[in-house]
């Protein structure tokens, strides 16, 4: 098998935990690779580190290895980094495939990214709300007026959808959330809708006759900007992001260790 260390070069850390692994991976006789294509890319630091590798590696299967603060993708922990390359060189793991969001400027120049995490429509810094349209398969939901949306999918409703109100999906869930940002109006709610549906966003804010200048971001990035009563057309990708599940991977476990929930783990009946 071939393996990949992806780290941040200006983190001193992870460049010499990569340095140390690849020692390590050889000796369990796998083959640390520094260029061309590897079975498995693994990835050093916090989960930006591991939105980077999926658009740097689309084609590698990607295990994260926490060297950030929170990293609910970056699943597995320092003190486990020997033990999870033992476990790849014994083949003990899955490759589990995540959706990934498209998001597409109709408008020309045409412009297409993609997203693990979320797509987020929102006001640039000003002291307006935005206001938009959103259409799913077509047909007219609703106008929110709020500091934008956030459409995400499973991986990514633990990250800025959780911080602005959205709920958890489990990574296997055939569905997007759709959140509103601080919504003028106590009656907005986020929703889940099936991962199969087109939608369309569309910015209609105008500020003394001149349309309120609205952005698209794609995993945090600065994707395009929707000017006039520009739209976006976000929809599920036709590729996916593939990542690694080493064996005995909880997905529940790792949500509530990541995220501090309390609570025991029910063993047998109850008496």
């Amino acid at each position: 098998m071939k393996i990949r260390f992806h780290a941040n070069a200006r983190n001193t850390k992870a460049m010499a935990a990569a340095k140390e692994l690849a020692a390590v991976a050889r000796s369990l006789k796998l083959e640390a690779v520094s260029a061309g294509h590897a079975d498995v890319v693994i990835a050093l630091g916090g989960d930006g580190t591991i939105l980077k590798a999926v658009r740097k590696h689309p084609k590698s299967a990607l295990l994260g290895f926490n060297l950030g603060s929170l990293g609910y993708l970056a699943s597995v922990g320092e003190s486990d980094f020997t033990h999870a390359l033992e476990m790849l060189a014994a083949g003990r793991y899955r490759v589990a495939e995540r959706t990934l969001l498209e998001a597409c400027r109709p408008s020309a120049p045409v412009k297409r990214f993609l997203a693990l995490n979320e797509i987020v429509v929102m006001r640039e810094m000003t002291g307006h709300a935005a206001v938009l349209e959103l259409a799913v398969d077509g047909k007219s939901v609703t106008r929110y007026s709020a500091d934008g949306l956030v459409i995400a999918t499973p991986t990514g409703s633990t990250a800025y959808s959780l911080a602005a109100g959205g709920p958890v999906l489990m990574p296997d869930t055939a569905s997007f959330v759709i959140t509103p940002m601080n919504p003028h109006a106590l009656g907005v709610r986020p929703m889940v809708v099936s991962d199969g549906v087109t939608l369309e966003v569309v910015s209609r804010r105008r500020v003394n006759g001149k349309a309120e200048k609205t952005c698209v971001y794609a995993d945090g990035e600065n994707a395009f900007p929707l000017e006039g009563d520009g739209r976006v057309i976000i929809r599920k990708a036709r590729m996916a992001a593939k990542f690694v599940e080493l064996e005995g991977y909880d997905p529940y476990e790792v949500l509530g260790r990541k995220l501090g929930w309390s609570g025991s783990r029910l063993q047998g009946s109850a008496t």
